[in-house]
């Protein structure tokens, strides 16, 4: 290059380059995710990580398939399955700084429920908890009951992270849900709710996730306790959410709340608990210490074919629909996380 060209050169290129950057730097300081999330507020940060089938498929066949099957008479199992849990939700691999676990004892054997918090900002005092329980009956996978329920628990626990809500989110994996310590102070979701209401804690809600992916379109599909059937559709296409009768109104919001964000069928009900089906799974036990909690479920035995069998296998899995569910949970959780 000449000296006359060189002179030109850093004369007029290099400000008008300077000038350059400094525009496209301009622009990516006012377009960029983080200034878009400012504006957005809680909305744009819940659209930060969507709950999705690529997850949930991995959750359900990891369980089921890798871990496999988790009776409570095998420990060891159980460990197996709650360190997994545990893994996933950690800062390594989900991002949650801290990861509770809970241990406690039935007999000679150790359980564990394992658990994350995100604090309210507004009432912190009043807790939300989602669950699900991770064991199974003997020589079952169980994907559906109840790989589906903690998978989405990974799932709305992975969607809410890094947000602000009202109210406090807890996400809780569940030991001995299953016989034979089913409705007893052996579960672990009572020895969870019993320390709950020791510490004083207000749960304005708990929501139970429980065999929540098949979804059959037959006439006949779906079958219901005596005196129910002519009241809700004999199709099992459809996703139920349901608590006892002092739980009316944690129904009626949630199932509003989901109805209104999610174009996936629901039906709800706050039936008497000695009703069979009612109180099966983990909400039951909020229920016994005074606490609102509902189960969000496909019904399991009447409709599941593949129920507390080895035939519970992944494959058995709507994901579709399933996703689809999952993501309608997670609009009415952040309505109740985040009252008006």
């Amino acid at each position: 290059m000449s000296q006359a060209k060189l002179i030109q050169f850093l004369l007029v290129g290099v400000p008008l380059g300077m000038m350059l950057i400094g525009a496209a730097s301009l622009v990516y300081t006012t377009y960029s995710p983080k200034a878009e999330s400012r504006e957005g507020g809680r909305e744009a940060e819940m659209l930060r990580v969507s709950v999705n089938e690529v997850d949930l498929r991995g959750w359900v066949e990891t369980l089921a398939t890798k871990i496999g099957v988790r009776p409570s008479h095998d420990p060891e199992q159980l460990r197996r399955a709650a360190k997994w849990i545990q893994s996933e939700l950690s800062v390594e691999n989900m991002g949650y700084r801290k990861v509770e676990v809970q241990p406690f004892k039935v007999g000679e054997d150790e359980y564990r429920n394992v658990l994350v918090e995100i604090p309210g900002q507004g009432s912190p005092d009043e807790i939300i908890v989602v669950g699900a329980h991770y064991d199974s009956v003997p020589e079952c996978p169980a994907a559906n009951d109840n790989g589906t329920g903690v998978a989405a628990l990974l799932a709305l626990a992975k969607h809410f992270i890094g947000t602000e809500n009202e109210r406090t989110l807890r996400f809780v994996a569940f030991a001995n849900e299953e016989p034979p310590h089913f409705q007893t102070a052996n579960m672990g979701s009572y020895v969870y709710a019993k320390a709950c209401q020791d510490r004083g804690e207000s749960i304005v809600g708990m929501i139970c996730l429980e065999t929540i992916g098949y979804f059959p379109a037959e006439p006949g599909s779906q079958s219901l306790p005596q005196g129910l059937r002519r009241f809700y559709p004999d199709v099992g296409n459809f996703i139920a959410i349901i608590g006892n009768e002092d739980s009316e109104a944690l129904v009626d919001e949630f199932h509003g709340s989901f109805a209104r964000n999610s174009g996936f069928p629901a039906e709800k009900a706050a039936l008497p608990e000695s009703l069979p089906g009612v109180g099966w799974s983990d909400h039951w036990s909020f229920w016994q210490f005074g606490y609102p909690a509902l189960m969000v479920t496909d019904t399991a035995a009447f409709r599941y074919p593949h129920y507390h069998l080895p035939t519970d296998t992944p494959d058995k899995i709507d994901f579709p629909r399933y996703t689809q569910v999952v993501q309608g949970v997670a609009a009415a959780l952040y309505d109740l996380a985040n009252p008006k």
